[in-house]
């Protein structure tokens, strides 16, 4: 790939570490790390976890045991010092005011101090009301003066880029080439919180350039945000990196819909504890990006790394098919492994002692000859079980209700952690009791949904051991099994979890930052 500017190469995958690590995440790591590492370069792992609600050290550390997993090493991050530490976003608070008030004394930004109220009056008024995409910029042309003495006053506001009103901006794309977007449909984009923490925009833009960063390979729901950030860049005076926006993995549906959760296991996670290895795993997500026409499908991640062109991503939104991947990790585990390697590969994977000494407690009271064993664990080694549909009741429902209930069950615990069962325990006792039942009356769909039973192993103890993945994926394929909830009615039964307090569902965004 031509680069006249001959810099070293160095690229980097920023996940956010606000939930499960993501199949996203690894696809666009292992495109980074195939980059690097064919041009020499360095690959770097940040940790973008500035969004103080939803961001917490136990997903960073699931992150970056699913990449280690997969064996995507990296060069510099939060547990490779570097020359550009920190790796973590809510450890250079500081440098990002400091580019924040550089924009604002150069007028590339400004104060505005709109409360939440106002701009969801404004939104709530419809668009024709705004003098401008987003809100009013009602405070754009405030004297900075003015500006900066109500700020000093302690009045809230936030930072907003002053973005053009007329003209196009235009970008490139390694894979698109040219592309043009009016400055009118771009909105000023915040760039400092009220809370003094930074937005994506500036802190992307800002570690980037500080990082040295000289390609930027994402994926390309950001194209949309790249005026945004060539903005920045010419603000600041730094000159851009190049920017290649990888196509979105698909769901295997009509709509070839953007994958989610709630069509497809989306977290590593799973695949690791559903007995996927990570070898024919990385496979998979290549071929997600580069079709092999010609050639075997099966390749090693030095065979994809020595062939890797950027330039030859093909731009067809890649179908996420898990029938492919079972039949490709089918390969692996028949094609790679001898008798005595496979027993190791159980070993490590399930079958070892740590594991089976926490099931034998569970197994025990039920067993009465050691032939009981095998049909009495096997829902704790399996990825997904068939749960009867007959059995999937909960006393006075109707089948789309019980789907509800499980639903509402797969939001409570997706967000666990830690992930045990005295507090699984907890959580559903509570729910069962916001939604009027009993636990033993409550819990009856849920060994089912969970086991494929009616009876099984102690139901919170399975649900610890199988995790909090493979627990949320039986869930769904047992909502999926009486009927599924169409997106409408999801969005009703979203409202519905959160008045009981339960906060957003999740179901709505697979975000899982630039990574």
């Amino acid at each position: 790939m031509s680069d006249d500017r001959e810099k070293p190469v160095r690229v980097r995958v920023a996940p956010s570490p606000t939930g499960d690590p993501h199949l996203g995440t690894a696809y666009q790591a292992l495109f980074n790390y195939a980059f690097a590492r064919r041009h020499g370069g360095q690959f770097v792992l940040r940790i973008e976890d500035t969004d103080r609600q939803r961001s917490s050290r136990e997903s960073e550390e699931e992150i970056l045991a699913a990449l280690r997993w997969l064996g995507l090493a990296w060069d510099e991050g939060p547990d490779q010092d570097g020359p550009h530490a920190p790796y973590r976003q809510s450890e250079r608070l500081e440098i990002y005011r400091e580019h924040a008030e550089r924009l604002l004394a150069s007028g590339a930004a400004y104060r505005d101090f709109s409360t939440r109220e106002e701009i969801a009056r404004e939104r709530e008024s419809g668009q024709d009301a705004l003098d401008y995409v987003g809100h009013s910029r009602r405070h754009r042309d405030l004297d900075p003066e003015e500006a900066a003495r109500r700020a000093a006053a302690g009045e809230e506001h936030v930072v907003r880029l002053r973005v053009p009103t007329d003209g196009v901006c235009t970008m490139h794309d390694v894979l698109r080439g040219a592309i043009e977007r009016e400055w009118s449909l771009v909105d000023d984009q915040v760039l400092l919180k009220s809370d003094g923490f930074p937005t994506y925009h500036l802190a992307n833009v800002v570690d980037d350039h500080l990082m040295e960063i000289t390609h930027v390979i994402r994926g390309e729901e950001w194209i949309s945000s790249l005026p945004k950030h060539l903005l920045l860049y010419e603000k600041l005076g730094w000159q851009p990196p190049l920017f290649c926006h990888l196509p979105l993995l698909r769901n295997d549906d009509a709509n070839r819909s953007k994958l989610s959760k709630r069509r497809n296991p989306t977290s590593i996670d799973y695949y690791r504890r559903a007995g996927y290895l990570p070898e024919a795993l990385l496979n998979f997500l290549g071929l997600m990006g580069l079709s092999r026409a010609d050639g075997d499908e099966k390749l090693s991640l030095e065979e994809f790394v020595e062939g890797f062109d950027l330039e030859a991503i093909s731009l067809g939104g890649p179908v996420f098919d898990q029938k492919k991947l079972r039949w490709l990790n089918a390969r692996y585990l028949r094609e790679d492994f001898d008798a005595a390697g496979l027993v190791r590969l159980l070993r490590s994977w399930r079958l070892d002692d740590t594991t089976l000494e926490r099931i034998a407690p569970l197994a025990q009271p039920r067993l009465e000859t050691l032939g009981d064993w095998g049909e009495l664990t096997a829902h704790l080694f399996a990825d997904l079980v068939e749960p009867p549909v007959e059995e999937l009741t909960l006393e006075g429902c109707e089948p789309e209700q019980v789907a509800e209930v499980l639903q509402m069950v797969a939001w409570r615990v997706d967000t666990l952690r830690p992930f045990v069962a005295d507090r699984i325990h907890g959580v559903l006792r509570e729910l069962a009791e916001q939604l009027g039942f009993k636990l033993r009356q409550f819990t009856r769909p849920l060994y089912v949904a969970i086991s494929g039973k009616p009876a099984s192993t102690p139901l919170f103890d399975t649900m610890e051991i199988l995790g909090r993945d493979l627990t949320r994926a039986r869930l769904r394929a047992a909502v999926e099994r009486l009927g599924g909830l169409g997106a409408k009615k999801l969005k009703k039964l979203e409202k519905r979890y959160q008045a009981l307090g339960g906060g957003s569902g999740g179901e709505g965004s697979d975000d899982d930052g630039d990574g």
